[in-house]
């Protein structure tokens, strides 16, 4: 018989297990919530103050007496927060454990506290998540209010009953369990794994294969034989929006099923690395600190420049890095074929904490860019992919008079759920009501993950309610990545026509006055 044991995240204890544990005992398994020390009713005795080391103590502690009865195999569940003390415990009872699943969780590493991966403060001064200033003085987590929960993490699909329940029983999140670095021996590699990606929340399989793609090491040790992958179509806590499909998917796992990343071989390069979908020209390009220019020869100048900008997070140890990929070289030579100067910036967007950083990136790299001689300073377009969409937000909240145009090819436009942060200086969603007469061409992939794809449909939105000029290039069996992923006459015609829309905005004599401007759209076929 397999023995379940289920850790609750923050602010939360066993009686959000209630439903699941019911499944799981009716398809013939043992399943116990773990109750955690000061979460969830539990009290703690006078005195006593409650960290990281009290929850490892008390998965130890159920751990040890599932193991009394001998012959069974015990598959300890972390939702969210409770990763850290299952991962804990592991370590130090690691022939106990049979597989670790992490439950729309982050990958806790030795050293690092819970802090780390909590929301950073929101605009507004109310602090969404914990913060060092916050438990400096032992100040222990409130929980949030009822309509606070998406802070945290997705509700899609949570009922709202549950979400009442959710909010009556949730208890405030003592400091020292955030706040403590968990303590690894690296006894607990050894113990298979199981990751459940809520696609609510924004990551999916084939978010954490791109991750893999990138040739990051610590990702390439997900391809190991003991790890395995579910998606599960729901918010954030699957077990109360989807108990019996999570059921479903914690009998697999202790079985040892699901999806198996890989590593690319030359056989088969990973999809970011296939060839770009056009003919391209031959043309050499002026590799620079951060900047690569490919410049048509013999042209006069100076040139209009389109500055092409990565998404990510893009691990810094990638091999090779963006402006080495197919699709952003693609696109710069083929500017470059048209007559204009194509660039690739090289940012150091490494994770969703570095987008600041990025953008300031993304800024010294465009000013470059206009000071060069070979560049007609003045008639530049800023043309963002997938995750880099979030830096265009500045460029679209004050267009300065230079820029001809603005481009997102699939982009993200509003952090996603599971990134647990918004900044006001990176919400396109927000800005584009500001974007005036900038011409905004958006090129959206119709087979786009749901999580993306919302944010696009906001952004869309939020352009039509304010008027802007924005025109799209539909890709309708298009994926995330469509120039490299789809090589399909559906897709090289949909990169012609991006390419068609936005040089003609770039080589005009002056951007239009925004005077009776309207949205436009541009359709397949057109």
């Amino acid at each position: 018989m397999t023995v379940f044991l289920l850790v609750s995240g923050l602010f939360t204890g066993p009686h959000v297990w209630d439903d699941a544990v019911a499944r799981l005992t009716a398809e013939g398994a043992d399943a116990r919530a773990v109750a955690l020390s000061g979460l969830g009713g539990e009290r703690v005795p006078s005195g006593d103050a409650v960290d990281l080391e009290t929850h490892i103590a008390d998965v130890l502690a159920v751990i040890d007496s599932a193991g009394q009865a001998g012959g069974r195999e015990i598959v300890l569940v972390g939702h969210d927060y409770g990763i850290h003390p299952v991962l804990g415990a592991a370590d130090r009872r690691p022939e106990r454990v049979a597989r670790i699943v992490y439950l729309d969780s982050a990958m806790p590493r030795d050293g690092v506290p819970a802090l780390a991966a909590l929301p950073s403060p929101r605009p507004g001064g109310r602090p969404a998540g914990a913060t060092g200033a916050d438990t400096a003085h032992g100040t222990d987590l409130p929980p949030p209010a009822r309509d606070e929960w998406h802070l945290w993490g997705s509700t899609a699909g949570l009922p709202a009953a549950a979400l009442d329940r959710l909010t009556a029983l949730a208890s405030p999140q003592p400091f020292g369990t955030l706040v403590q670095p968990l303590r690894l021996t690296g006894a607990v590699a050894a113990v298979p794994v199981t990751g459940v990606l809520c696609t609510g929340s924004g990551t999916t399989l084939a978010m954490v294969q791109t991750q893999v793609d990138f040739g990051a090491p610590a990702m390439r040790a997900l391809t190991a034989p003991g790890v395995t992958f579910f998606e599960l179509p729901t918010g954030h806590w699957p077990m109360l929006s989807a108990p019996a499909a999570l059921t479903e998917v914690l009998l697999g796992a202790a079985a040892g099923e699901g999806h198996r990343l890989t590593v690319p071989d030359e056989a088969r390069p990973a999809p970011h690395l296939r060839p770009f979908p056009l003919d391209l020209p031959e043309i050499d390009r002026d590799r620079q600190d951060g900047l690569d220019l490919y410049v048509p020869p013999g042209a006069p100048g100076p040139l209009p420049a389109v500055v092409f900008v990565h998404g990510g997070p893009v691990p810094p140890e990638a091999h090779p890095g963006p402006r080495d990929w197919p699709t952003l070289t693609g696109y710069a030579r083929s500017a470059a074929g048209r007559g204009v100067v194509g660039v690739v910036v090289e940012h150091r967007l490494h994770a969703v904490s570095d987008y600041a950083r990025a953008a300031a990136d993304v800024a010294a790299a465009v000013e470059r860019v206009r000071a060069d001689p070979r560049v007609d300073a003045d008639r530049i377009v800023l043309w963002f992919f997938s995750g880099g969409g979030l830096i265009s937000a500045a460029w679209l909240d004050t267009p300065p008079p230079w820029l001809r145009c603005l481009a997102a090819c699939y982009p993200v436009m509003a952090p996603l759920a599971n990134w647990g942060w918004t900044d006001s200086r990176f919400l396109p969603v927000e800005a584009v009501a500001r974007a005036g007469s900038l011409p905004v061409v958006l090129v959206r992939a119709g087979l786009e993950t749901p999580a993306i794809a919302g944010t696009v449909e906001e952004f869309v939105a939020a352009a039509d309610r304010s008027g802007a000029r924005l025109e799209v290039v539909d890709v309708p069996n298009g994926h995330h990545g469509f120039e490299t992923v789809d090589p399909t006459e559906e897709t090289r015609e949909a990169v012609r026509r991006a390419l068609r829309t936005v040089l003609n905005h770039l080589t005009g004599s002056s951007r239009p006055a925004g005077a009776g401007r309207v949205g436009l759209r541009d359709t397949p076929g057109s």
